[in-house]
């Protein structure tokens, strides 16, 4: 039998006065890993608060949140107090948090951290090992949840950009015991296509716990060992996972992972007429030009007569004539030069022009010029040259001198 039949209203104001006046829940001091952290233009901190098994939606207000002496983020292990009480007006429970103090990492970021070493240190991160994405891929792959707003912003992205390129959806759970599992077969169901030219990993955004499908180790080495590209397109521009870094390509955002994947048709047909225009625009500059040199060719054979080709030749006979001759008369004259200065050297150095001045040579029978009384006294036949003439002349005996 109930007592009163109540509003949904009524009931949340029920519970929310009488949480209010609990000891307790007005004085908590709450151990938790932050998840959700996101600060508000306000300045207002939304978060939630979590533990292996349970988690809390928290609120700071701005008033409290200018006080923290720490930045706190995503994975951090901290201690909140505050007051436990219900929102009334969506019947959720929160912690109006009045201060923070820093804890410790969380566990799951420390399992991301480790595993992220140990993975970099394997090179499964290596830019040696990306595969290019192709510019023009006509068949892509999508793995993700197929009712997710991951799945809707890449169809409008691939509308938009370019109709024509086939998307071929993989659904898959993306969060959840099972959705590392669903992913890598996802990946390996593509592999075995060969008309898919890429696939892209997506979902949309979350928190830590969220998104830790995609820090599954052995979703990670089924990325690196996929003979198709993998673009990772997981959460928000802020969130990174180990499917992030081990991918060919990480995207911000799903709809930026499209943009990645998907050309667009129309830039490309503005590029293909513009090239067309600029080998057009070419080709006629090339005919323009080829027309001006053939009028060039025509104009000088109008102005072109034999005969005056003949009389230019003429000239050029005549100049070439006067050219050989000077040559020929200044070669003359440089080899009389040259001979009249040997002659006199000549004449210089002759012995007949000693003769002329009354000088005399004796030589004996052998032609040998004798230069001494002593070797006169040995000769029986000499002979004598003078200037007018030569005389050979026999000594009957030897003469003392």
């Amino acid at each position: 039998m109930y007592i009163k039949t109540l509003t949904v209203t009524q009931l949340n104001n029920y519970i929310k006065k009488t949480m209010d006046g609990d000891f307790i829940l007005k004085n908590v001091s709450l151990k938790g890993e932050i998840s959700n952290w996101k600060k508000h233009s306000s300045g207002h901190i939304y978060f939630s608060l979590k533990d292996e098994s349970g988690k809390i939606n928290c609120i700071m207000f701005k008033e409290y949140a200018d006080g923290l002496d720490f930045d706190p983020d995503n994975g951090i292990s901290v201690e909140a107090m505050g007051r436990v009480t219900l929102y009334a007006k969506e019947g959720s429970v929160q912690l109006y948090c009045q201060s923070i103090k820093r804890d410790g990492v969380g566990d799951l970021f420390i399992q991301f951290e480790k595993l992220k070493k140990k993975l970099e240190e394997e090179n499964l991160f290596s830019s040696n090992y990306k595969k290019s994405i192709p510019k023009f891929a006509m068949k892509v792959g999508v793995i993700t949840s197929p009712t997710g707003a991951a799945i809707r912003d890449i169809i409008n992205v691939a509308k938009r950009r370019n109709s024509k390129v086939e998307l071929i959806i993989y659904p898959s759970l993306v969060q959840g015991d099972m959705a590392a599992a669903n992913l890598i077969e996802g990946i390996k169901y593509f592999n075995e296509k060969n008309d898919v030219d890429l696939i892209i990993l997506t979902r949309g955004g979350g928190s830590i716990e969220e998104l830790w499908a995609f820090n599954n180790e052995d979703l990670a080495r089924t990325i690196f060992k996929s003979k198709k590209p993998v673009i990772c397109g997981v959460g928000h521009e802020t969130d990174f996972t180990i499917a992030d870094f081990v991918s060919d390509m990480r995207a911000p955002t799903p709809s930026a992972a499209a943009e990645i994947a998907i050309f667009n048709e129309s830039e490309i047909l503005e590029k293909l007429s513009y090239n067309m225009k600029m080998i057009k625009m070419k080709q006629i500059k090339r005919i323009d030009y080829e027309k001006n040199r053939v009028n060039l060719y025509k104009e000088k054979l109008q102005n072109y007569k034999p005969i005056n080709y003949i009389a230019n030749e003429y000239f050029k006979v005549d100049y070439l004539n006067k050219e050989l001759r000077n040559t020929i008369n200044s070669k003359i004259d440089k080899n009389k030069t040259l001979l009249s200065h040997t002659y006199a050297l000549l004449q210089e150095k002759n012995p007949l022009n000693i003769i002329n001045k009354g000088y005399s040579i004796i030589r004996d029978s052998d032609q040998k010029t004798i230069k001494s009384i002593s070797i006169l006294k040995e000769k029986k036949e000499i002979e004598v040259i003078l200037a007018d003439g030569r005389e050979k002349f026999y000594l009957e005996m030897k003469r003392e001198v």
